[in-house]
């Protein structure tokens, strides 16, 4: 139980109170116990709270109010209270586009149009909280700004950066080169002793002031000021933020609203030439699309016709003004598709001869014979000039071309040439095009829905095109609908079109069509508005285009426009009287019956005035039914009346001058009437025609109506069809619309009856007409309604606000407004789904709140009374109302009043005085009064008013409420009315919305919840409208709200948690925007209400849902659902604020939170840490949740989730644990909390972190071990070196192999704790991991030492330790990676490879065969580099997992792979990874700092300050920067000298340890580091020999260290050591002190003994790349040792390293049966116990060359002697070690028998202890082994076995010679050159028969490097050593053939290395 981690009860669901007395009682008052049983702080004092459940938050307002900021004006004070401007409501103005503002120029205008007009150009109201951008939404570590904050790093400088690159095989195969020619050149001798003349050599530089004896506070306080100048201030700058999506707590601000445009493309026409030049062209250009048969523009009017050809004209056409010459144009297209065409019709001046004949001349005549035609071309000249100027005003249709835009689009590719020249002919492209398409869409697509086949159409990037259209065809007269043009259109896509068979006018267009820029100058608006960046206005202008989108746009109207589109369509005069043939219609815009009244507002086309009175169709020549196909476009006036009217008027034109003939004759007059019962008339009509002028007031009827005494053609039928379009942003075109913004300008002006269609709506009738209206909203279109979103939201939040007065009576509409928001809304979100955020609001009705929305009192120019500027009165406002006032208002005041009130016997003073008069003397309650202010407050409702009420009664309460207060009529409103002559605002918005979804129900309450965030959101704004305008800003916050809203807000909050809980399950989508929505305005509600009745709404959330959560099997999907719940709470920009940083945590007396008692002091500050309960701030104690609320929620969710009991939470382990990290890295980063003493504040929050993330360590990714094996109880502790060196196979896949279950013991041993209830702990991923331990390591960073030293005090042991193996962890999960890593880690971005380490890992811990593993590694063998490291050569990078983790699967650099990244972000990532790895061990080194000087005064000191310096050591060992080294050095220094017994009597491994750290940074490559690791190293030795005046055992442990260096390091400079061996002889010489004893000399001969191993090293260097010849050299110097135990020991491992690495795993067992032997014989002399080996004799089955190990006896050594036999492994635990990795070699090498032998020494001692588990292993492996014996014993098998053991010793055992293989042989199955008998193997074993001995059937060639040729090899005698070994697989066999090069004294151990070069 002690060891239970915490929080494990919490989940319980039987918690008894008995339980835990009892058991606190058992375990007295540790601090980490209480914890886990939820007693926070001490018991007696205060309830205890389970975590599960939420406390009660502590009154914030009034505990600010009760404690007066005590500290001075800062930074600190500033952490307090929120700041004075937090909030703000600008007035923004609105940006427009245009030079002038588009309005209209009436200054008249009625009510719609004026509120279109303000909807238009008011300025935006935003509320502004200035500091959002500070919260966690915004955390500059999720964005791009955090490269802005890593600038000015320092560099650091890092050993393995600056090393040469040993990865690369080929710089270390030239390095070789180099060196080999060194020495050859110069004699081996001499060479290795001029390296290390010591006397000749310069030693690095002394530390000053090391040998003076400086008192250990002084040291320490030098220490920690240079440890704390110039560190880094922002830890999480230099921490990559965890990989996740957007996160959820940030809301994009809208954008703003503003016009749409599609994608948009500019056309230049720049020339029209046709083969001769006798009259003007008129062009026009419009896009159509086919495919939705729809002109999907305006027309495009352009003139470019010669000066010559315009002075044709003159007569008939005024001056043209500059808006009418654009000859470019900016087409607009939403639904661009392979279906837009861009058309091309030109039109004539009318002449004689219908088109066929007119086009003639084009067709025939060509340029080049225009001198022999000349006198035709003149004759047709002056024909053309006659019929100018006669007929100079009518056009003809003439030609007519279309373009398939997107065939140029896709053809012109993408943007990377100028401009692409193409000819486009008859309906065909020529000309070569580049056929690259682009197929991205860009632009505004939200709005889009492409079909698939669209998806290429992409407008904005193809490269700019030059057309020339060639070909155009003639119109025919009968064929000139848009219809006929659909058809010509679709023709034209097909290969066989009809029209390319026509006979083509030819002529030479020539136009541009590019991209439109994105800002283009001298542009004008359809509208002819200058568009801004407009410098001179003589410059040809280019025209915007309207554009009719093919299918409904959904933008909200945002200018003013209000356009007209009149298309004539056709005509049916066959059956009229009389001659009318050459029909023209003239069409005008009238506002009267008399002709003059003609309006001119009809747009000119090209060369003409900008407006015009009237427009004529062109003439189709003799035709009585002519189709027509002209636009005519008319600018509307914004407010129309019922004689505005179109005027068409139908004239026969005649083309022959005949004497008295007019050159116009009118044939008839129709006209259509623009408002019809007020709505504007649009659409298809087909009008009856008469045949006179019509008749007085015509204008008010429809030609429909037969008029008394008129003339009609063709007897009143319709016999002429046009078309009415309107573009406008004032006419809403859709009838419920119209009829809901009628009946509402019709309240607001008061005027009776309404016309509304055929009704008349008299005042009685206007209630149901209007609720019935409002309702009926639904049924409207939806593209109107988005339109005019705004207007319409505005129109309803007013009936919401100002209930409209009815026949003297209050007509409450506040449901009906409610209900038809709620629907409006649910539709936008349902149709226009594309046009979402990530948290499902739709971006219209965003824009809206965010920009548009305000209380409808607040415009600037509303007449309410009150300060001017944007604040009227939000309390009152008037009423627009005529100056007569209807007589239903002349209410009988007798009623209501009584004349002797003496209260109200003047005129009131203001609105104020005069409603609070009026209710004091009625004494209203608040079921009737409207007024938001005054009058007695109304009791709480409701039958429990708690915010926890069950949300049940909370609804019915108030739906009886709501009755009440929704009455439709008062007697005092009306008194009101009748009193003041006008009506007072009734309600404030946000209370009556809270106020209607509260008591909502059904379809409405659905929809109200779909879309809550809406309504939310609107609310919020509505509250701080209110606040600003009523000036309660500054308003103390418990005054801000009347009761009864709050009431409201908690029952609707309430009610949503209840919907959150009981619906999670099934609307999973719905729930999730719901709990964000809720999340994000009790977010809103912490800066604008009573932050404690937020928190207490936040407690109701949260207690319905934790109440669900823990009664669920499974929880996650509610979890998680709360944790985005309060990380949007919790990004709230004063979120520390809101934790009151700075109160005391003294326990308050109650269980609720009594503010008065909740501290003695009145200060907000302590001064004083000591008066605070330590405990308290770093456990989730009650007091800790309740004062510090929203932190004390977050941390008790990342306990709960961590917890490995907490049932179906694991997967949210990220989810909380980055919800934690984005909290501390935003505050991180925060410019607020910059000041150290305020970030310590911060930090104080965080406290119970360190609990919570010690609590995890068994479940945290263990960085320090090679393969992730936890958990486990120790039973072997493997030295760190052993990781380090890469000297041997991992001890995790040892073990494994032995069968027992010791992880490699890097960490510390209090890692193992057993866990709770012995289940495995789920471990978190290496990302979870890494965010805890940084947010650990910042809150040690920031945190108060002195609460920290106290709270270490506090601890238990145990505790402590832990906290040190956290730091442990810490310190690998930080490592730096090195540049090198990061390359590598590029170029193989897109590599998969596995190393060789892996695999053999993988075949050694059971998933593949041993042997099959083996073969399988001789194959790769050629692919692997012949450094035979899969890493290269850095050793400490090599085999650690902690180094790898970020790059399996990496094998070696491929240097032809193209880099991912530039070299500047490699440089970059180094660069942060070495600054954030050094700032991370220098926070670990201050903490060890705390540590050691808090537990220096205790009694268990020693235990702890083993666990500091075996973090320190663990530190040292790990690729660390020069500047953290000095550091860490420094403060080893220090330890050694105030606890030195500690090295050299508890920790003696710790010692080792130490010595092989400080010799490896002796060899340094980098200065700094060199001079202060041999200070450390000489301090040592010095501080040892004071102890008992000689340093045995440091000496032993150096030369020890630097044997096992030498042996493994393959990167090691002599050079550098050496300088350092000389550093350490100067201090030596330096030392004044010690001089006259025997130091000095004992030094040098350590010194000189060092150089004599240095000397082997040298050369063990120059065969670096010979394994036979290094394996000889190590074996020679494991020889020398022959009575140093400790080294020998070393040496025999390096040698089973090299062995292992090379794949020899029979020669690796061989090593390590050695050192099992020198082991058990030290044992032997030691410890007197029978099961152990007697010696090595017990060895000698196994190979009897382990004798040797016998020679060094006690008579050489005493094994007692200080220092000797200290290693770890002789002991028993040992021993074992040592024999488990020697069988699992020989079982590798596929050499069962010895893997008997071996257990056979092991079973005795696992029987002795009793240990089944291991038995049961060693017997499974051993029936595993003699399986595979019998199994594959075939007879020539056994022969394997047989010869196995010569390799490894004497063959056989009796001949004194051993042999040495020392060639490489390959093998294949061709070319016979040698072959192998029966009778040659049966010769050499006559004792195994002929039977026993198999061999291949096929010849072998055999090959090998060497002097010897084939023949010349003997194979007689065994003494020649011929050993042939088969090796069955399946059919497939491996030989090897070695003989003798040398022989080796009998005697002599030799191991031998063997090489499989292939394999079959």
């Amino acid at each position: 139980m002690a060891e239970r981690r915490a929080f494990a009860q919490k989940i319980s669901r039987t918690v008894a109170a008995e339980v835990r007395k009892q058991i606190s009682g058992q375990y007295g008052g540790s601090p980490q116990l209480l914890k886990n049983l939820n007693i926070g702080g001490s018991v007696s004092h205060h309830t205890t709270v389970p975590l599960t459940e939420a406390v009660d938050p502590v009154d914030v307002e009034e505990y600010l109010h009760s404690h007066p900021l005590a500290a001075e004006p800062g930074p600190l004070r500033d952490l307090l209270e929120f700041p004075r401007d937090d909030i703000e409501v600008v007035a923004t103005p609105r940006e427009c586009r245009t030079l002038v503002s588009a309005v209209p120029e009436e200054s008249e205008m009625d009510p719609h149009v004026r509120d279109c007009v303000r909807s238009y150009t008011e300025d935006w109201a935003i509320v502004n909280r200035k500091y959002h951008k500070l919260g966690t939404g915004f955390n500059p570590n999720t964005l791009d700004k955090q490269k802005e904050r890593q600038k000015g790093l320092p560099k650091q400088v890092f050993e393995s950066d600056e090393a040469p690159d040993g990865n690369s095989y080929q710089d270390e195969q030239d390095d070789l080169k180099r060196r080999s020619m060194s020495i050859d050149d110069t004699p081996r001798g001499s060479w290795a002793c001029s390296i290390f003349d010591l006397k000749n050599s310069q030693p690095d530089a002394l530390l000053p002031n090391l040998l003076d004896r400086t008192p250990n506070e002084e040291i320490d306080h030098h220490n920690e000021d240079q440890r704390k100048s110039g560190r880094h201030k922002e830890l999480f700058a230099l921490h990559p933020a965890p990989d996740e999506e957007e996160p959820i707590e940030r809301l994009s601000v809208p954008e703003v609203p503003k016009e749409h445009f599609g994608q948009r493309l500019l056309v230049k026409c720049l020339s029209l030439k046709f083969e001769i030049e006798i009259e003007p062209i008129f062009a026009s250009l419009a896009l159509y699309d086919v495919k939705e048969k729809k002109k999907i523009s305006e027309n495009f009017y352009f003139d470019l016709n010669s000066e010559q050809m315009k002075g044709m004209l003159r007569p008939h056409v005024p001056p043209a003004a500059i808006s009418t010459l654009a000859r470019s144009a900016i087409f607009s297209i939403t639904y661009p598709s392979q279906d837009v065409f861009l058309v091309i019709k030109l039109e004539k001046v009318l002449q004689q001869g219908d088109i066929g004949e007119c086009a003639e001349p084009y067709m025939i005549f060509k340029e080049s014979d225009a001198a022999k035609n000349k006198e035709k071309l003149e004759k047709l000249k002056g024909q053309a000039e006659q019929f100018c100027q006669r007929l100079g005003k009518y056009r003809m249709p003439f030609a007519w071309t279309a373009i398939h835009l997107m065939n140029i689009v896709s053809s012109a590719g993408s943007l990377e040439r100028d401009s692409t020249e193409v000819e486009v002919g008859t309906g065909e492209r020529k000309g070569s095009w580049s056929e690259r398409r682009n197929s991205s869409i860009v632009g505004r697509r939200s709005l889009e829905r492409t079909t698939s086949g669209d998806e290429a159409c992409n407008l904005s990037s193809f490269r700019p095109a030059t057309l020339t259209v060639t070909n155009f065809f003639k119109q025919e007269g009968d064929r000139l609908s848009d219809e006929d043009l659909y058809k010509f259109l679709a023709d034209m896509r097909r290969p066989s079109s009809v029209l390319r068979r026509l006979r083509p006018i030819t002529a030479q267009l020539k136009i541009d069509i590019s991209p439109a820029p994105e800002n283009p100058h001298y542009c004008l608006t359809p509208e002819l508005l200058q568009v801004k960046l407009y410098p001179d206005s003589r410059v040809r202008p280019t025209r915007e285009i309207l554009e009719f989108p093919a299918r409904d746009v959904y933008v909200p109207n945002t200018t003013y426009r209000n356009l007209l589109y009149v298309y004539p369509q056709s005509l049916n005069f066959a059956n009229r009287q009389g001659s009318a043939r050459n029909i023209t219609v003239k069409v005008q815009f009238m506002y009267g019956e008399d002709p003059s009244n003609a309006m001119p507002v009809i747009f000119g086309k090209s060369s003409c005035p900008e407006f015009s009175k009237e427009a004529y169709t062109a003439v189709v020549y003799h035709n009585r039914s002519p189709d027509f196909h002209e636009e005519i476009k008319i600018k509307l006036p914004a407010t129309l009346t019922d004689h505005h009217h179109l005027l068409f008027t139908f004239y026969h034109v005649s083309c022959q001058q005949k004497q008295n003939t007019p050159l116009e004759t009118p044939v008839g007059y129709t006209w259509i009437p623009m408002l019809q019962n007020g709505r504007l008339k649009t659409g298809q009509f087909c009008l009856p025609v008469s045949l006179e002028k019509p008749p007085q007031a015509y204008s008010v009827l429809s030609p429909e109506v037969p008029l008394p005494g008129m003339k009609w053609v063709d007897n009143h039928k319709g016999v002429f069809n046009v078309e009415v379009v309107a573009v406008s942003s004032l006419h809403t075109q859709d009838p419920y619309l119209d009829k809901f913004f009628a009946l509402v300008h019709a309240l607001d002006e008061h005027m009776f009856p309404v016309r509304i269609g055929d009704m008349r709506i008299m005042e009685n009738n206007l209630e149901n007409e209007l609720k019935s209206s409002i309702s009926a909203l639904n049924s409207s279109q939806l593209e109107p309604v988005v339109r005019f979103l705004h207007l319409l939201l505005d129109k309803l939040i007013l009936l919401v606000v100002r209930p409209p007065v009815i026949a003297g009576q209050i007509v409450n509409l506040g449901q009906a407004s409610f209900e038809a928001m709620a629907s409006i809304i649910n539709r936008l979100h349902k149709n226009l789904d594309g046009n979402q955020d990530q948290h499902g609001r739709n971006s219209l009705l965003a824009s809206y709140i965010y920009y548009v929305f305000r209380l409808p009192n607040t415009y600037p120019n509303s007449p309410s009374p009150g300060p001017g500027g944007l604040g009227g009165s939000v309390h009152y406002a008037t009423m627009a109302r005529s100056a007569v006032r209807p007589a239903s208002l002349n209410l009988n005041r007798s009623r209501s009043l009584s004349n002797s009130n003496p209260d109200i016997s003047g005129t009131p003073t203001s609105p104020d005085d005069e409603v609070r008069s009026i209710i004091g003397t009625k004494g209203l309650d608040r079921s009737n009064s409207w007024v938001n202010t005054g009058g007695p407050k109304a009791a709480p409702w409701g039958s429990n008013p708690s915010p926890s009420a069950e949300s049940t009664q909370v609804v019915s309460s108030a739906t009886d409420r709501s009755c009440n207060r929704m009455s439709s009529h008062t007697e005092t409103s009306s008194f009101l009315q009748t009193l003041t002559g006008r009506l007072p605002t009734k309600k404030l918005f946000h209370e009556e919305l809270a106020l209607q979804w509260v008591v909502c129900s059904g379809s409405v309450r659905e929809a109200a919840l779909q879309q809550a965030w809406f309504f939310f959101e609107l609310m919020v704004k509505s509250m701080v409208h209110h606040l600003y305008f009523a000036d309660k800003l500054e308003a103390t916050r418990k005054n801000r709200f009347p009761e009864r809203f709050m009431d409201d807000v908690s029952a609707l909050v309430s009610t949503i948690a209840g919907d959150i809980v009981s619906r999670f399950q099934k609307d999973t989508e719905m729930v999730e925007r719901l709990n964000t929505s809720l999340a994000f305005f009790l977010n809103d509600l912490l800066s604008i209400m009573d932050r404690g009745f937020v928190f207490g709404l936040i407690k109701t959330c949260y207690k319905q849902v934790s109440a669900k959560v823990y009664s669920l099997t499974n929880p996650s999907n509610l979890a998680s659902l709360k944790l985005d719940f309060l990380r949007i709470i919790c990004s709230h920009e004063h979120y520390v604020t809101l934790n009151l940083p700075c109160s005391l945590l003294t326990p308050p007396a109650s269980p609720s939170p009594s503010v008065s008692s909740a501290t003695s002091q009145s200060s907000g500050f302590s001064t004083n840490v000591q008066d605070q309960k330590i405990a308290n701030m770093f456990e989730l104690s009650v007091p800790f949740r309740q004062q510090h609320y929203l932190a004390g929620l977050v941390l008790t969710e990342l306990a709960v989730i961590l917890d490995p009991d907490a049932e179906g939470l694991f997967g949210l382990h990220k989810k909380v644990i980055n919800m934690v990290h984005n909290l501390l890295s935003s505050h991180d980063s925060d410019p607020r909390y910059a000041d150290p003493q305020v970030k310590a504040r911060v930090a104080m929050l965080y406290l119970p972190l360190i609990g919570v993330i010690m609590e995890t360590v068994p479940q945290l990714y263990d960085f320090t071990e090679s393969h992730n094996q936890r958990g486990r109880p120790s039973c072997v502790a493997v030295d760190d070196y052993e990781s380090e060196g890469g000297s041997m196979i991992s001890q995790t896949v040892a073990m494994a192999i032995a069968g027992t279950s010791v992880p490699q013991l890097t960490r510390p041993s209090s890692f193992l704790l057993p866990s709770s209830g012995g289940r495995q702990h789920s471990t978190f991923s290496t990302e979870s991991s890494r965010s805890l331990l940084i947010c650990l390591l910042w809150v040690l960073k920031n945190a108060d030492e002195s609460v920290l030293q106290k709270w270490f005090t506090d601890l238990s042991v145990l505790q402590l330790n832990r906290l040190l193996d956290l730091l442990y962890l810490c310190v690998s999960c930080f490592e730096y990676k090195g540049k090198k890593v990061f390359e590598r880690m590029n170029s193989l971005t897109f590599k998969k490879s596995k190393d060789m380490r892996a695999k053999l890992e993988e075949a050694i811990l059971g998933s593949i065969g041993a042997r099959q593993e083996m073969v399988r590694r001789s194959r790769g063998q050629l692919e692997r580099s012949p450094s035979g490291s899969a890493f290269g050569s850095q050793e400490n990078l090599r085999w650690r997992k902690d180094m790898t983790h970020w790059r399996q699967n990496t094998e070696k650099l491929d240097k032809s792979h193209k880099p991912a990244r530039s070299r500047a972000e490699i440089e970059h990532e180094a660069l942060i990874d070495g600054n954030l790895a050094t700032e991370a061990n220098l926070i670990i080194l201050d903490t060890l700092e705390i540590v050691v000087q808090t537990v220096s005064v205790t009694e268990s000191k020693e235990s702890i300050l083993g666990g500091v310096l075996k973090v320190l050591l663990h530190s040292m060992a790990c690729n660390q920067s020069a500047l953290y080294l000095q550091h860490c050095f420094a403060t080893q220094r220090a330890l050694v000298s105030k606890f030195p017994e500690l090295l050299f009597e508890e920790e003696t491994e710790q010692c080792a340890d130490l010595c092989l750290r400080l010799l490896r940074h002796c060899s340094s490559s980098i200065g700094p580091i060199r001079s202060h690791a041999s200070a450390s190293l000489y301090l040592l030795m010095r501080q040892n020999f004071e102890i008992g005046n000689n340093f045995a055992r440091v000496k032993m442990q150096v030369t020890m260290s630097l044997s096992s260096l030498v042996g493994t390091s393959q990167n090691f400079n002599e050079e550098f050591l050496r300088r350092s061996l000389k550093t350490i002889l100067t201090y030596a010489e330096e030392d004044l002190e010690l001089r006259e004893t025997t130091f000095p000399d004992q030094v040098q001969d350590l010194v000189f003994n060092l150089h004599m191993i240095l000397s082997d090293t040298v050369k063990m260097k120059e065969h670096q790349e010979d394994p036979e010849m290094l394996i000889d050299l190590m074996y020679r110097i494991a020889k020398g040792y022959q009575n140093s135990p400790d080294l020998r020991l070393t040496w025999l491992q390096n040698m089973a390293g090299k062995h292992s690495e090379r794949s020899n795993h029979a020669e690796s067992a061989q090593c390590l049966v050695h050192s099992a032997a020198l082991v058990a014989e030290y044992l032997s002399m030691l410890e007197d116990r029978k099961y152990l080996p007697v010696g090595c004799v017990t060895f000698q089955n196994i190979s009897s060359n382990v004798l040797e190990e016998s020679a060094v006896s006690d008579d050489v050594v005493s094994p007692d002697e200080e220092g000797i036999c200290s290693g770890k492994y002789f002991t028993e635990a040992g021993l074992v070690g040592l024999l488990e990795q020697a069988a699992a070699s020989f079982s590798m090498a596929g050499m069962y028998e010895a893997v008997n032998e071996v257990y056979k020494v092991l079973i005795p001692i696992h029987e002795a202890n009793r240990d089944a588990k291991k038995l049961s292993t060693i017997h499974g492996k051993l029936q595993e082994a003699f399986s595979k014996i019998v199994h594959q014993s075939t007879g020539w098998e056994f022969l394997l076995v047989e010869f196995f053991f010569p390799f490894s010793a004497p063959f056989p055992p009796t001949s004194p010679v051993c042999f040495w293989f020392g060639f490489f042989f390959c093998f294949t199955l061709w070319n016979p050159q040698f072959h192998f008998s029966k009778e040659l193997c049966q010769q050499q074993h006559p004792h195994h028969g002929t039977k026993n001995v198999v061999l291949p059937t096929t010849s072998i060639a055999v090959s090998w490097v060497g002097h010897q040729s084939i023949p010349e090899l003997s194979l007689n005698t065994p003494a020649d050593g011929l050993c042939v070994l088969i090796h069955g697989i399946n059919v497939e066999f491996i030989l090897f053939v070695c003989f003798p090069v040398r022989k080796i004294k009998k005697k002599s151990f030799h191991a031998v290395p063997r090489e499989f070069k292939n394999s079959f």
